[in-house]
């Protein structure tokens, strides 16, 4: 009896297969990156936010008026052509200072996020690998730090110090106190996987080999924790800008005559201001709207395109 031909043309490989064939030649990263893409939410929030975020950095060639300079002969205007979003009770252009305030914002909420992922990254790690009395030591201070009531102690903080600065040294402020209460929650998730990741053969083969510990933290198992580092960095940065802009609307955060979001929609506190000159606050306030929903929307997508599972 004659044996059939198999013909093993790319063609007649069924549409599954071919799936699988394309899943084991692309890399995690494109993985992650086209399970991103999926998420039509998640890459709209990331076409608004790039807008946001371009149209803040290029405020100096968007707009023509300086956000510090005064003009008493045209207090409180609304919009107008030549003041797109009206000017405030010292005759300062309002779109100006929104657009100024955004950078601030951002600012904020990045470097306090940065301060967050150092400390939480080198504490978890720290502690994730090494146990034993590293590792009760630190997550006690862990503990101790998450037990403080976090707004009001940055109230209290900001209270206290940030009479004796200057306003642009009060935003510096703001990003340490931020990141340095901001680290314990980032530090547990890092622990946490290193405590799994610890026990794989190819640790165990690192230390067989003689590799120094500290070189197999940062080159095997915190690359493998990044994913994780991202997702918890993206919220953050939303929940700074949050915590930034509500400081600053209090009056406890970055002072005027820095332009934030967070003091800009202080004049929504006056009830004239409240009911009549709505463009002094509404485009503050729908800037920080926008901003933490579409980071949350990201966040959220990462998460999925990260997760196993999915």
């Amino acid at each position: 009896m004659a044996e059939k031909n198999i013909d093993l043309k790319p063609d007649n490989i069924n549409v599954e297969e071919k799936s699988e064939i394309e899943q084991e030649i692309l890399t995690p990263w494109k993985l992650i990156r086209r399970k991103f893409l999926k998420r039509k939410p998640s890459v709209v929030a990331l076409i608004i936010l790039g807008i946001i975020i371009l149209a803040v950095i290029l405020a100096p060639l968007l707009t023509v008026h300086d956000p510090y300079e005064l003009n008493m002969t045209n207090t409180n205007q609304p919009p107008s052509r030549e003041h797109k979003l009206g000017t405030d009770e010292l005759g300062r252009d309002n779109l100006s200072r929104v657009l100024h305030g955004g950078k601030v914002a951002l600012q904020v909420g990045i470097f306090a996020v940065v301060i967050e992922v150092i400390l939480g990254t080198l504490i978890g790690g720290i502690a994730g690998y090494y146990g034993g009395w590293v590792d009760n030591i630190l997550m006690r201070i862990t503990e101790v730090f998450m037990s403080f009531p976090f707004l009001p102690l940055v109230i209290t903080i900001s209270a206290v110090v940030g009479v004796r600065i200057s306003p642009e040294q009060k935003m510096y402020l703001v990003m340490v106190i931020l990141g340095v209460l901001s680290w314990p929650g980032l530090a547990r998730i890092v622990r946490g996987q290193i405590l799994s990741l610890r026990e794989q053969e190819f640790v165990l083969a690192a230390k067989a080999l003689g590799i120094r510990n500290t070189k197999i933290i940062w080159r095997h198992l915190i690359p493998n924790t990044v994913g994780y580092i991202v997702v918890n960095a993206t919220i953050g940065v939303a929940s700074a800008i949050l915590q930034e802009s509500a400081l600053s609307f209090l009056g406890l955060g970055v002072a005027p005559p820095v332009p934030t979001w967070g003091n800009l929609i202080q004049y929504a506190r006056d009830m004239y201001n409240l009911q009549h000159r709505p463009w002094l606050w509404i485009p503050p306030g729908l800037l920080i709207f926008a901003t933490v929903m579409c980071i949350n929307l990201i966040g959220d997508g990462l998460r999925d395109a990260i997760d196993p599972k999915s």
